[in-house]
């Protein structure tokens, strides 16, 4: 009888840090939020942020004007046939350097483990903007937030 109530008393507190984690997990803030667009650091997030929401739209609008800049749907398609896959890193938007109209955003991007026996990995990489009509834009960015042929010119076979 002892152990009938011993053993009740494990479920029962097993099932209590059951509802505990669920209830955690659906009223945790959600965390992806715009902020402001005036700095080379907001533009970076605000991108990042509109990527992970699948707002391949306004993902675009932050893209520098140049020659060989990717069409809107060439850009959402290297998303949604997943050329380009950030949906395991996580982003940390660090400190930026600006000279003129120029800028540089430090990116610490952590990747997840692709299986449970190995641990993630933590890269830092700068995501380079240039201001264009007083509006910062993004020309390039680490991957895998950008796909390798963007802005670059495509090969012509002779």
């Amino acid at each position: 009888m002892k152990q009938d109530r011993f053993l009740l008393g494990i479920l029962v507190g097993i099932a209590a840090l059951v509802i505990i984690a669920l209830v955690a997990f659906f009223i945790r803030p959600d965390g992806l939020e715009y902020g402001e667009e005036t700095t080379p650091e907001g533009v970076v997030l605000n991108y990042i942020v509109a990527i992970h929401l699948k707002d391949y739209e306004k993902a675009y609008s932050y893209l520098a004007e140049g020659e060989y800049k990717p069409t809107q749907d060439d850009f959402s398609q290297a998303f949604m046939l997943n050329y380009v896959n950030p949906a395991s890193a996580g982003v940390e938007v660090l400190e930026s350097t600006i000279s003129g109209d120029k800028a540089s955003v430090q990116i610490s991007v952590l990747n997840n483990a692709s299986d449970p026996f190995s641990g993630g990995y933590r890269s830092n990489d700068l995501a380079s903007l240039e201001r264009q009509a007083g509006q910062w834009k993004i020309n390039q960015a680490p991957y895998p937030f950008w796909y390798y042929d963007w802005y670059q010119e495509l090969y012509k076979q002779p």
